[in-house]
């Protein structure tokens, strides 16, 4: 397997995959197959053959997948169970909110400290127990913790010089949730969620499904001549 050749995409979709399996072992299904897997979830079969494929040989021809040993698999290859430690730097609403979700420990990540430079919030605790450091003992933290991944939920014109804390403390994979594109070093991954452009693309969506995006469409069908024309 050569790891330079997999695309976003296709992580992307093995986490989509893994999902599936869960909710199949949840059901008490044992085996499934592509097919299954399609149908069931709304995928596309020759799709998840070929992601499979990358990663070498998965189940039985004419048998399928055990769900419960590609459920393992696939873990394996997205690096789950490294049980990878987080941080996120930004104690607001946002931050708080990420500290508290427990989806985060189900994946494999253990999101174990917070960090702001506010000093009414420095020291005190998230609901679910994490502890909300200054920012400036960073570096300490994040080493003596073995936090591996950052998160940062700070308004956009901090951003950067968050990023660049993180990864002066040797933190190389950051999420970014500031409607912001950062500048990363070589050997880093920085992924931006910009939940503006998200509903953007759906007001988008929106505003040609209406009557009055409608009616204009009809208007400029009615102006287009019958014979084609030129004019200089």
């Amino acid at each position: 397997m050569k790891t330079e050749r997999i695309s976003e995409f296709t992580t992307q979709r093995l986490s989509v995959y893994l999902r599936c399996l869960e909710a199949l072992e949840e059901m008490g299904v044992e085996r499934t197959s592509s097919k299954m897997l399609a149908e069931r979830f709304n995928l596309n079969s020759a799709q998840i053959r070929k992601d499979l494929a990358y990663f070498g040989q998965f189940g039985v021809r004419g048998v399928g997948y055990i769900v419960k040993e590609l459920k393992q698999q696939l873990s394996s290859i997205l690096g789950l169970n490294a049980g990878h430690k987080v941080c996120v730097v930004g104690a607001g609403n946002l931050g708080a909110a990420l500290t508290d979700y427990q989806g985060f420990l189900k994946s494999g990540f253990s999101l174990v400290a917070a960090f702001d430079s506010s000093p009414g919030k420095i020291g005190g605790r998230s609901r679910s127990g994490v502890v909300i450091y200054d920012i400036k003992d960073l570096r300490e933290v994040v080493r003596r913790e073995g936090i591996a991944m950052g998160i940062i939920a700070v308004p956009a014109e901090a951003a950067q010089q968050v990023c660049n804390q993180l990864l002066d403390a040797g933190i190389r994979a950051i999420l970014n949730f500031a409607p912001v594109r950062l500048n990363g070093r070589p050997n880093t991954a920085i992924k931006s969620i910009d939940l503006s452009i998200s509903l953007e693309g759906l007001s988008f969506f929106l505003s040609k499904q209406s009557p009055d995006s409608q009616n204009l469409e009809q208007e400029q069908k009615s102006d287009i001549p019958s014979s084609p024309t030129e004019t200089r």
